[in-house]
């Protein structure tokens, strides 16, 4: 668990009490999931309001993120999926349903919000949740990892999709702009847009290079998309 606030080193340490949780700066929080899928979940509140959202929340890790919300004196307004997962059932349908976005729209939690910007390729409802908070930061789901990107082989993925969705709604983000993912195997919590589009050894190539890669990972059947998947359509909500 590692709690951010709004500025990063440049918002002091006295910002956040202890007592009280008098919060001076915008709570962000980052969470893994120690179940198996290695999926980050990510908490962010409005300092004023209390209000909050939750991005990519693990069915497994359901009663920690509430526990820690709670702690936090925060109130859970929305709960975010970015995508249809494969590797997890999402906690949404156990603490309240998903909403439904479009391209463009602003889901707010008090005096906050975090922008939709479609992204699909990996599947072909992905979405990135862009937050002008704590000097800009992208929620890119398995649409854009860490040096790397999500598989684009089931759930309607297209390797071309993907490359063009990265470029044209991540790429084109200020470069100091996060990257907040979805997971990261190697224990890195964040990258940046122009470390991605510098640094990526997929998504620097050119598209006909990108998909040359994607269509040979080889990679092996998720061991979870069949009973994730049909319970992610409904957002995880369980009978």
């Amino acid at each position: 668990l590692l709690l951010e606030p709004e500025g990063g080193a440049n918002c002091p340490a006295s910002a956040v009490k202890s007592a009280g949780l008098d919060f001076a700066c915008v709570p962000f929080v980052k969470l893994f999931d120690t179940s198996g899928s290695s999926t980050y979940t990510y908490l962010l509140g409005d300092p004023a309001s209390k209000d909050a959202i939750l991005i990519d929340p693990v069915l497994e890790m359901v009663e920690r993120d509430l526990a820690v919300a709670d702690d936090l004196a925060l109130k859970l307004k929305y709960v975010l999926n970015t995508h249809c997962h494969a590797d997890h059932i999402t906690g949404t349908g156990a603490i309240k349903a998903d909403i439904y976005l479009l391209p463009g729209e602003k889901v707010c939690f008090g005096e906050r919000y975090v922008e939709v910007r479609a992204t699909p390729g990996h599947t072909d409802g992905c979405v990135t949740y862009v937050s002008q908070d704590n000097g800009g930061m992208a929620f890119t789901g398995d649409a854009l990892l860490i040096r790397g990107c999500g598989r684009t082989d089931f759930q309607q993925g297209s390797p071309e999709t993907l490359f063009d969705s990265v470029h044209s709604q991540i790429f084109s983000l200020p470069e100091t702009f996060r990257v907040y993912p979805a997971h990261d195997y190697k224990g890195r919590h964040h990258s940046t847009v122009l470390e991605e589009k510098t640094l990526n050894p997929r998504l620097t190539k050119t598209k006909e290079e990108f998909k040359s890669i994607m269509d040979n990972l080889g990679l092996p059947y998720p061991k979870k998309i069949d009973a994730a998947v049909p319970a992610n359509m409904v957002c995880g909500i369980q009978d």
